[in-house]
Formats: structure tokens, C-alpha cells, sequence
């Protein structure tokens, strides 16, 4: 196996992993408007989005960059 087919081995499974990861949290916001106050994640994500609001133009930087690298 060359270094190529392990960077390419390892990207496929952060890939999986990641898209899990917010398959899961989709799911928790689901239960949490079903049943509110079960797992806290809309409380939680709102808290999130206040702290990116809170540090203004920094806050909004550090929020493109996150969504360009992902969408990568």
C-alpha cells in the first residue's frame, strides 16, 4: 500500500465518520422538537450560534471558514 491509498483510506473514513456524526445530531434535534428538553442539542446549537454572533466579525470569519472546509 503506497501513502496515497492511506491518505485516501483515512479521508474515507473521517468522511464517514463526520457524516454520521451529523446524521446523529439531526436525528437528536428531531426527537428534542418531538419531545422537547429530552437531549438539550437545540439548546446547545442555539448557544453555538450565539457565541459565533457574540465575537462579531471574528465570529463570522471563523464561521465561512468552517463551512468552506467542510464543503470541501
Amino acid at each position: 500500500m503506497n501513502i496515497r491509498g492511506t491518505i485516501d483510506t483515512i479521508t474515507g473514513m473521517v468522511g464517514s465518520v463526520t457524516d454520521f456524526g451529523l446524521k446523529l445530531i439531526v436525528a437528536l434535534v428531531v426527537v428534542d422538537v418531538i419531545y422537547p428538553g429530552t437531549t438539550g442539542t437545540v439548546a446547545n446549537l442555539g448557544a453555538i450560534a450565539g457565541q459565533f454572533g457574540e465575537h462579531g466579525m471574528a465570529g463570522l470569519i471563523a464561521l465561512f471558514l468552517f463551512a468552506t472546509l467542510y464543503n470541501k
